[in-house]
């Protein structure tokens, strides 16, 4: 993003990044949505590369309270890694203020959505108030809105950025088209066509 800036200036352009900066906060709204239903939907533990946030976003069904009580950097350092070696190459050989400036943004906000996904689980009560006013605007995935994706059948409001494409995604049945693509053509169930198990049921935390 710095040097984003610096080339936008150094240019004299500034709204082609900026821009360009907020088609990469739709999309990765949007690119959040998408990898979260594969991940609830299809694989195991024994997935190669996603093995294990398939385990921890399963587990994460039946215990969700307890991604507001890690810490920032245990939230985000995975995504941090897949980011920087993403995101590493463009920056050294790409120098577009606008290519930078939508690489950025949509870089940052994926590997933020953890944290967004984590402050749409807090309490209104423990959360910073400009957290609060960002969710209520619209601009950070809301509360009740992601609540929804907690409660049977799981099937929607997967998006954890701003949440922005939940109601056209839903509403459209995308996911539920791709599916039915999948399954036409793979032979692969999504776990959202079957019964809830017992590790997808919340449990309620006693100690709150």
């Amino acid at each position: 993003m710095g040097e984003s800036l610096k080339g936008a200036v150094d240019m004299h352009m500034l709204m082609e990044p900026i821009f360009a900066g907020w088609i990469g906060y739709i999309l990765a709204d949007l690119g959040s949505g998408v990898y979260h239903w594969g991940i609830d939907n299809y694989g195991d533990g024994s997935t190669p590369f996603f093995g294990s946030q398939i385990e921890a976003f399963q587990g994460h069904h039946k215990w969700p309270w307890t991604i507001t009580r890690r810490q920032f950097s245990n939230n985000l350092h995975a995504l941090a890694r897949a980011i920087t070696f993403s995101v590493l190459p463009i920056n050294l050989l790409c120098h577009d203020p606008v290519v930078q400036s939508f690489v950025g943004v949509f870089a940052g906000c994926i590997m933020f959505s953890q944290q967004f996904h984590a402050w749409a689980h807090g309490t209104k009560s423990r959360l910073p108030p400009a957290v609060v006013a960002l969710q209520e605007a619209g601009v950070l995935v809301s509360r009740s809105q992601h609540s929804a994706h907690h409660r049977p059948p799981y099937n929607n409001n997967y998006c954890i950025v701003s949440g922005l494409w939940n109601e056209f995604l839903d509403k459209n049945k995308v996911f539920e088209a791709m599916e039915m693509v999948l399954y036409f053509k793979l032979g692969v169930r999504p776990r959202s066509w079957s019964e809830p198990e017992s590790e997808w049921m919340e449990e309620i935390d006693m100690a709150s």
